[in-house]
């Protein structure tokens, strides 16, 4: 292992193994490679087989065995075990590996892969967290202890009651429904709570936490009014130790100054983008993409909104996973393929997507990287939020920057009336093209480099 001279601060970044954690950790180690900064991307070794191995700049990418057995599905509990069970002490061992080529200065670790912490920790290198979502989903998954102590939820995360709750003054409302760990069955649910506060636990001996999101979150495009979250966690009335929570940094999102390409985890279909030339009129295809993570909406869904596409008569390009393809009517590829009206593909690149000219609304999960890609190519969204995250950031964008139309189901007329209130709506394109402009313009790349070059000029004083 050869480290550059030039390059002998070494900072390792610990990501979630999942494009959505990935892309941005991946972005964020670009941004420190041009700070005179050495970074270390450690990854499990079927991420590091999928993605890492075809990285093509300075960033150095090393894997670590994480003891799963890749024969069997790796689901949301399935990774967690691995994480919490084998990776700690392969970690700490390429530490020290690292450690004799260089001064490793940090430790960036995304807080979905809190078990890092403790090896920083344990080796004395100062962590820094990184969120790779919104702002405001941090605060929310935050004020566990206080929704607990209020008697919102259980002390196992299960609703007391179903109602409108607001964690924030300036947030927009959010059913109790739609807190991020209510997702699949009782257990699985009170064990992705027990996830979050024992993340939460950890995360008190950080010293900042890196936001990949823009510094003002709640901005009334309409009335040109904006208010700024604080910054700084006030220090919860349960907390009983000596210290703040993190100091928090918005650093993104990161398109805003880094517009490099990083490698998908799976091979795109560039095809897709020859079959966008050929449509005639501007901003007349329907884009449909349900990310990467969460299986979108099941077979059922699947056979409805295919119909629905179909008898809306409009252009649609649709990535749709191999296991998802089931749920599809019988002879449906043909059909529209014969009829040169719609296209499948596995996976696409989506911000070549976006940015296409005949593309004219999304339809999507609201994931977070996909509404920033959004936003960033100016495209109207027809959301369908299906877990996580997803619900707090299609209240954004519905309620709060108006640039999208929520979808209550995928009958014909759901989503017909959906696409016609979304591309009729004259001020929906004024909206974008000022929130995009107020999210990754001039005044925005200058706040997110000011707080980089404050993170990384605080990093600098940690060391000797």
């Amino acid at each position: 292992m050869k480290y550059s001279k030039k390059r002998s601060k070494i900072i390792i970044l610990v990501p979630y193994p999942a494009q959505g954690h990935v892309t941005p950790m991946l972005k964020l180690a670009t941004t420190f490679l041009t700070r005179g900064f050495q970074p270390v991307m450690v990854t499990q070794e079927a991420v590091h087989r999928q993605v890492m191995s075809r990285m093509d700049c300075n960033i150095l990418c090393m894997p670590i065995p994480d003891g799963a057995d890749e024969q069997k599905p790796q689901d949301f509990f399935a990774i967690e075990a691995a994480m919490e069970n084998n990776m700690p002490g392969h970690l700490e061992r390429l530490v020290g590996e690292v450690e004799e080529e260089g001064e490793v200065v940090c430790m960036v670790v995304d807080l979905l892969a809190s078990w890092a912490i403790g090896v920083a920790n344990r080796r004395g290198i100062p962590a820094a967290g990184f969120w790779p979502a919104m702002l405001a989903t941090y605060r929310l998954i935050s004020s566990i202890p206080g929704m607990v102590r209020t008697g919102i939820i259980s002390d196992t995360g299960l609703p007391h009651h179903v109602g409108a709750i607001t964690i924030q003054p300036s947030q927009p409302k959010l059913s109790t429904e739609e807190l991020p760990w209510l997702i699949g069955t009782l257990a699985s649910r009170k064990g992705r709570f027990k996830f979050w506060t024992r993340t939460l636990s950890r995360c008190r001996s950080l010293k900042w936490v890196l936001v990949n999101s823009f510094p003002e979150e709640y901005i009334d495009i309409d009335h040109e009014q904006q208010k700024q979250l604080p910054l700084k966690s006030s220090k919860d009335e349960d907390d009983d130790h000596d210290h703040d929570h993190p100091l928090i940094l918005p650093i993104g999102p990161l398109y805003a100054i880094n517009n490099t390409n990083n490698p998908s985890f799976w091979e795109e279909d560039v095809s897709c983008l020859e079959w966008l030339d050929k449509q005639q009129a501007v901003s007349s295809v329907i884009y449909i993409s349900f990310g990467s993570w969460v299986s979108p909406i099941g077979e059922g869904k699947v056979k409805s909104l295919a119909l629905a596409l179909e008898a809306l008569g409009k252009p649609f390009l649709w990535v749709l996973g191999d296991s998802w393809r089931a749920g599809l009517p019988l002879g449906y590829l043909e059909r529209v393929s014969k009829q040169a009206r719609g296209k499948l593909v596995y996976w696409a690149p989506q911000m070549e997507v976006l940015k296409h000219k005949a593309v004219g609304c999304y339809l999507t999960h609201c994931g977070w990287n996909s509404t920033m890609e959004a936003i960033q190519c100016q495209k109207r969204l027809l959301c369908y939020p299906v877990a996580g995250d997803q619900f707090v950031n299609c209240s954004y964008i519905v309620k709060v920057w108006k640039i999208g139309v929520k979808l209550n189901g995928f009958g014909v007329k759901d989503v017909e009336e959906c696409v016609r209130r979304a591309m009729e709506d004259t001020q929906m394109s004024i909206r974008l093209r000022k929130l995009s402009e107020r999210t990754m313009g001039d005044e925005a790349s200058l706040k997110v480099e000011s707080n980089l070059t404050a993170f990384l000029d605080d990093v600098n004083k940690q060391t000797p």
